[in-house]
C-alpha cells in the first residue's frame, strides 16, 4: 500500500523531552565508543604491531560478542523493566570500555572489545524499546531524529577529542575518559529515568526460550530480519578502515582527521532533526530512499578518490553522513511499528544482534578485502564501496515490502 497521510504530530511532554535527552546520552556513550576505533585504527595498529586483518578482527569481535548477546538476552528482554535491564547492561559496558582503556597487547584489546560488546551491543536494542513504549508512532521520526543527534555529538565533541588526546598522550586515554563520563551519565539516568515496566501488566508467556522461538518464528518479522543483516553491512564495511584511508591513501594529515569529523559532526547535529521531521511529514520510505540515492553516490566517490584536499574530504564526508542519517533515521522509526508491545524487548534484540553479528562479518570480510601495500597505503578499498552499493539496494527492496505490510499499531 502507498505511505498514510501522516496524522498531526503530537507535542512532547516535558519529561519526554528529558527522556529523548537522557536515551540521546546513552547513544552518544555507544556510539562513541564503537566509532573511536575507526580514527584511532591509524594508531592502535603500528602501537600493537597488528596487521588490518587483525585490526578487523578486534572490530568484528564486538560485533560478534553484541550479536551473541543480543540473542541470549532476546527471550528475557520484555520479562523486566526497561530501565533496569538498561542499566545493567550499561554497568557492563562501561566496565568493557575501561578495559579498553587498559589494554596493552592485541590479545587484551581483543578480549576487552569482546566484553564491551557483550554488554554494549544491546543497550541499543533497550533504548528503541524504551522509546518504543513512551512515544507514539506520529512522534518517532522525531525521536530518532533527536537520539542520532548523538552520533552527531560524538563527531563535534567526542572523537575530535579522542584524536586530540590519543594525539597529545596515547590511544589509551580516549577510552578511560569515555568511561569516566559514562559513569556520571549512568548516575543521572538512574536517578532521573522512571521505571518503564507498563508492558509487565500484558500477558506474558511462560518461558523465555518460547519468547525467543516465537519472536524469532513470527512471519511478519522475517523481512524486517533479513533487512537489519543487509543496512549492517556499509559501516563495519567501510568505517573500520576510513581514517587509515583518509590518511595514506587520500594525503590527509593525522592532525586534520578532527577537521574532519568536527566539521561533519556539526552538519549532523542539523540534520538529524531535520531527517526527523522529514520522516513524520513526507513518509519514512521515501526519505529512506532519498538518503540510500544519496549515500550510494557519496560512497562511490568517496572509495575511487585518490590524493585529495581536506576541504574536499569534508564536503564528501558531510553529504555522506546525510545519506546516512537519511536512511537510518527513517528506517528505526519504522522498524518500531512492526513488532507487538509484548516483543518489542525481544524484537529489538534479535534486530540488534543480526545487525551486530553481520557487521562483525562485514569487519572480517573487509579486513581481507583491503590489503595494506608496502608503500602504507589500502588497496581494494573501492571494492568494499562495491559490497555496500549492492546490499543498500537489496535493503531498499525489502522495506518496500515491509512498509506495504504495515498497519498502524495500537498503543
Amino acid at each position: 500500500m502507498n505511505n498514510p497521510a501522516p496524522d498531526v504530530s503530537p507535542k512532547f511532554s516535558g519529561y519526554q523531552k528529558v527522556v529523548v535527552g537522557m536515551l540521546a546520552f546513552l547513544q552518544f556513550a555507544v556510539i562513541l565508543d564503537f566509532m573511536l576505533m575507526s580514527p584511532l585504527g591509524a594508531l592502535i595498529m603500528p602501537a600493537l604491531s597488528i596487521t588490518p586483518a587483525q585490526f578487523g578482527s578486534v572490530v568484528s569481535a564486538y560485533a560478534f560478542a553484541a550479536g551473541v548477546s543480543g540473542l541470549l538476552t532476546a527471550g528475557f528482554a520484555d520479562r523486566f523493566d526497561r530501565k533496569k535491564l538498561l542499566l545493567f547492561f550499561y554497568a557492563g559496558f562501561i566496565a568493557g570500555t575501561l578495559w579498553c582503556g587498559l589494554a596493552k597487547s592485541f590479545e587484551s584489546l581483543l578480549l576487552a572489545r569482546i566484553v564491551t560488546g557483550l554488554f554494549g551491543g544491546v543497550i541499543g536494542s533497550v533504548v528503541l524499546a524504551i522509546a518504543t513504549d513512551l512515544f507514539a508512532p506520529q512522534m518517532r521520526g522525531r525521536v530518532m531524529g533527536f537520539i542520532q543527534t548523538a552520533f552527531a555529538a560524538s563527531q563535534v565533541l567526542g572523537i575530535p577529542i579522542g584524536i586530540y588526546l590519543s594525539n597529545h598522550w596515547n590511544w589509551h586515554v580516549p577510552f578511560l575518559a569515555l568511561a569516566a563520563l559514562g559513569v556520571l551519565g549512568g548516575v543521572l539516568i538512574a536517578s532521573q529515568m522512571k521505571p518503564v515496566a507498563e508492558h509487565l501488566k500484558l500477558r506474558q508467556e511462560h518461558g523465555a526460550f518460547d519468547h525467543l522461538l516465537h519472536t524469532v518464528t513470527e512471519p511478519s518479522y522475517l523481512l524486517s530480519f533479513v533487512s537489519v543483516l543487509f543496512l549492517a553491512t556499509g559501516g563495519f564495511m567501510l568505517m573500520p578502515f576510513s581514517s587509515a584511508f583518509t590518511v595514506s591513501n587520500l594525503g590527509i594529515s593525522q592532525h586534520d582527521l578532527p577537521i574532519i569529523y568536527l566539521v561533519t559532526g556539526i552538519a549532523t547535529i542539523f540534520i538529524g532533526p531535520i531527517v526527523g521531521k522529514a520522516a513524520d511529514a513526507f513518509g519514512k520510505l521515501r526519505v529512506f530512499f532519498f538518503g540510500t540515492a544519496v549515500m550510494i553516490v557519496m560512497v562511490l566517490i568517496y572509495t575511487n578518490l585518490s590524493t585529495s584536499t581536506l576541504i574536499v574530504v569534508t564536503a564528501i564526508n558531510v553529504v555522506l553522513f546525510v545519506g546516512i542519517f537519511s536512511r537510518m533515521i527513517p528506517f528505526q522509526a519504522l522498524m518500531t511499528q512492526v513488532p507487538v508491545p509484548t516483543q518489542r524487548g525481544s524484537f529489538n534484540a534479535i534486530n540488534a544482534s543480526i545487525s551486530q553479528l553481520a557487521g562483525g562479518l562485514a569487519s572480517l570480510v573487509a579486513g581481507h578485502i583491503v590489503a595494506q601495500g608496502a608503500d602504507g597505503k589500502l588497496h581494494h578499498y573501492d571494492v568494499a564501496g562495491y559490497v555496500v552499493v549492492a546490499t543498500s539496494l537489496l535493503a531498499c527492496v525489502l522495506l518496500w515490502r515491509i512498509q506495504r505490510g504495515i498497519t498502524p499499531p495500537a498503543r
